[in-house]
């Protein structure tokens, strides 16, 4: 855990945060500032910047895994969804700590990431 992370600090509860779904590799919470009816963060625990930063495959599979469980939970696995994933400044990736962005809960448009 990095102690400057604020990521880091609410995956390991030291900052108390909406938990939607977690397990002993990641940790899944409301976003503050949410972009959708439905904005939920997926985190991993341990510390990685990006997901090309030498993530383990048993946290990617723990976080595909969590996604699933949060569109559940949050009843957008059958209307659909959006995971979106920042690295680096360029992608306008804010906290330096791995995460999906899980939105939801509306029609997310025809803007850059619709196909």
């Amino acid at each position: 855990m990095h102690d400057d992370c604020i990521f880091c600090k609410i995956a390991n509860h030291v900052i108390e945060s909406d938990y939607v779904y977690e397990d002993d590799l990641v940790c899944a919470f409301r976003d503050m500032n949410p972009a959708a009816p439905t904005h939920v963060l997926v985190v991993p625990k341990e510390h990685y910047e990006t997901i090309v930063d030498g993530v383990p495959a048993q946290t990617l599979a723990a976080m595909t895994h969590a996604i699933d469980e949060v569109a559940k939970a949050e009843g957008i696995s059958e209307s659909g969804f959006r995971v979106i994933s920042n690295a680096g400044p360029d992608a306008d990736q804010v906290v330096k700590h791995l995460h999906f962005h899980v939105l939801g809960g509306r029609f997310l448009g025809e803007g850059l990431l619709a196909e």
